[in-house]
């Protein structure tokens, strides 16, 4: 039964495309651009605003911490990776102008 609990709480890492490894100097995403209720965008702790496909981009290089790259119909989005916290959670964060 262990395992199935184990498995059961990979199960969110599991469905992610891939997990990239952040560098040292990775940064956060703070806040969402929104156009009509639609992520178009992430706001980065230092400030830049980056398109969705920039940001995708920029997790897999190693320039943000906390997300993993998924995909849904074709489309490739940034999701947060579990942790056990919900505050921190993409769609807990605010909204911003892109």
């Amino acid at each position: 039964m262990l395992d199935n609990a184990k498995a059961a709480a990979n199960l969110p890492l599991r469905a992610m495309k891939e997990i990239p490894e952040p560098k040292a100097d990775a940064k956060k995403i703070v806040a969402l651009a929104k156009e009509g209720g639609r992520i178009t965008g992430y706001q980065l702790s230092d400030g830049r605003v980056l398109s969705k496909e920039q940001g995708i981009q920029e997790a897999r290089n190693g320039g943000i911490v906390g997300v993993g790259v998924s995909e849904r119909k074709g489309n490739e989005y940034l999701k947060s990776l579990p942790d056990n916290t919900s505050n921190n959670n993409l769609s807990n964060l605010p909204t911003v102008q892109q």
